[in-house]
């Protein structure tokens, strides 16, 4: 009754496993065929497949210089920017004393394109005026005549005749801003929204972008607590962002519309102005509106990473070609083809019969990583560079470690009289406490090097982390299931010489058969003599000594 438990939990594992595949090839089967495109073919990082270059020239005023400190945020913030958009592999680096090279692989899509270009300050101005086109301003919003100096960033004495006459000959169809443009942060200005449909006369900068510490995209929820369908836009500002926006908002909330809106402007351009409806002094607000779930995360997104020390314009974009090439990425398939080919001689020779169980394991393992990185490939638009290669081939070994740690606790039980359908459960009880350490610690080693670096080490750090975890799962739902089989078959149940379980080649048992194991003369004069000489290794320098001085004396 138990082998018969335990071979239909072997059977389950097996099939739970092989459902698992299959589903990932059949989603990806499935996306290819509505898509035309072949998605099982992973795509290809920088240094493989070549890409897109975009140098960025910081836009100075006259004296002005830029400070290590300030190239090195804004590398930081547009790195966050390119990685918010799911490529990964992408290349952000200092070029000569001011400019900034992104290299990002293959052909990256508009929105991407568009955080990088959208280089300038991220800023909170006050609504003075808002106009729809070229119609009248919202909510009878006129000019006034400037009678005293402006008391705070709402007051409508900041519009001047010469600037409400700027206002109304503004046409936002033609390019009223030039590249780089710098504004004033302490005077108001005229400008558009992003789309080119509104205009709008912004009083001075109240909130620094710099102050938001986070963003994010969701669903609205009720008073009780319930979630809604409707997206909005989450925002979080730190101390400083947190005790200005009390203060602009508590001014703002009653005020009549325009004037109690609150543009948010990036590169010059409004890309929102909400309305005040409540006085926020938790540094934590909410835009609503007509969000849709991708309307909603490329804002988030751009209020999150818009912020930059300084401002940038484009000086060139131009395509790469690869930097390594597919005869680099042919000769990394090479080293791994040649490691694998190492451990299945390594198997074959040292455990016989077993390596039909390592070269399944490799193959399971093998094919699973390749489906998750297809699948990944395509949802996450991860690529494949030569540093994710390396750590491809570096879970070879990782993987190979489980497979001897488990074989060698099967052989241990062997030597202790079990019979082999016991060893094998013994020996994975003992086993997978050591695998799943030893999975844990590689896998602790993976995130560590993710989270603290870039480039192409995380790329290393990431097929590395993948590769573990899915090894720890084919260890336990391939390698040990096949292993409970296979003991039932008659080839290994019998010892057989060349199963790589024979207990007379191990020097511990002799079979008698149906499976049962005595312990021969032979065995057990070598296994004092061995533990006898193993005694003597253990023993400290002074029973040594003490050891050899009795042997004189007598």
């Amino acid at each position: 009754m138990a082998d018969y438990s335990a071979t239909k939990k072997a059977r389950k594992s097996l099939g739970w496993l092989a459902l698992i595949a299959g589903t990932i090839a059949t989603i990806l089967g499935v996306a290819s065929f509505s898509s035309g495109a072949n998605l099982f073919v992973p795509k290809l990082a920088l240094d493989l497949s070549g890409g897109t270059q975009i140098i960025l020239a910081p836009t100075l005023a006259e004296g002005q210089q830029v400070s290590e400190e300030q190239l090195a945020q804004a590398v930081s913030i547009i790195r966050q920017r390119v990685d918010a958009t799911g490529v990964s592999e992408a290349q952000i680096l200092t070029r000569g004393a001011s400019n900034i090279e992104v290299s990002i692989p293959g052909a990256p899509d508009e929105n991407t394109l568009q955080l990088i270009r959208s280089s300038a300050k991220l800023d909170f101005r006050p609504v003075l005026i808002a106009s729809a086109g070229t119609s009248a301003a919202v909510g009878g919003t006129t000019a006034a005549t400037p009678s005293a100096s402006p008391t705070d960033g709402s007051d409508p004495n900041w519009v001047t005749p010469e600037l409400q006459a700027q206002f109304d000959a503004l046409d936002c169809a033609t390019d009223f801003r030039k590249p780089g443009q710098i504004d004033d942060p302490t005077a108001p200005m005229i400008t558009c929204d992003v789309d080119g449909f509104g205009k709008y006369i912004l009083g001075p900068v109240e909130v620094d972008g710099a102050t938001i510490s986070d963003a994010f995209a969701g669903t609205q929820t009720t008073s009780t607590g319930a979630t809604t369908n409707t997206w909005a836009v989450n925002l979080e500002f730190n101390e400083e962002g947190t005790k200005k926006f009390a203060a602009v908002t508590e001014r703002l909330f009653p005020l009549e519309s325009p004037r109690n809106q609150f543009a948010i402007t990036l590169d010059g351009y409004v890309i929102t102005a909400p309305s005040t409806n409540a006085v926020i002094s938790n540094g934590k607000a909410e835009i609503t509106g007509s969000f849709t779930k991708d309307s909603s995360k490329a804002l988030a997104d751009q209020l999150k990473y818009g912020s930059l020390p300084i401002g940038f314009e484009v000086q060139s974009q131009e395509n790469i070609s690869a930097t390594l090439g597919s005869s680099q990425l042919q000769g990394g398939l090479l080293a791994g083809l040649i490691g694998l080919l190492l451990v299945v001689v390594y198997s074959i020779f040292q455990y016989r019969g077993l390596a039909m169980v390592t070269i399944g394991s490799l193959l399971a393992a093998g094919l699973l990583v390749y489906l998750a990185i297809s699948f990944l490939s395509w949802r996450q638009d991860y690529r494949l560079s030569l540093a994710g290669v390396a750590g491809l081939i570096v879970a070879i070994g990782i993987t190979a470690d489980s497979f001897i740690v488990y074989f060698e606790r099967v052989r241990d039980e062997l030597r202790e009289g079990k019979s082999l359908a016991q060893a094998v459960e013994q020996g994975w009880k003992r086993a997978v406490r050591t695998i799943l350490v030893s999975g844990l610690v590689s896998l602790l080693a993976a995130v560590v090097l993710y989270l603290l670096t870039v480039g192409n080490v995380r790329g290393f750090a990431f097929t590395l982390g993948l590769t573990t975890l899915i090894d720890l799962l084919i260890a336990v739902m391939f390698t040990h299931p096949v292993l409970q089989l296979l003991s039932r078959t008659a080839f290994f149940n019998s010892g057989h010489k060349w199963s790589g379980l024979d207990p007379r080649a191990l020097g511990a048992l002799h079979y008698t058969g149906r499976g049962s194991f005595v312990v021969a003369e032979k065995a057990t004069k070598a296994a004092t003599l061995k533990s006898s000489k193993e005694a003597v290794k253990r023993q400290t320098i002074a029973e040594r000594k003490a050891a050899a001085a009795a042997k004189e004396n007598n």
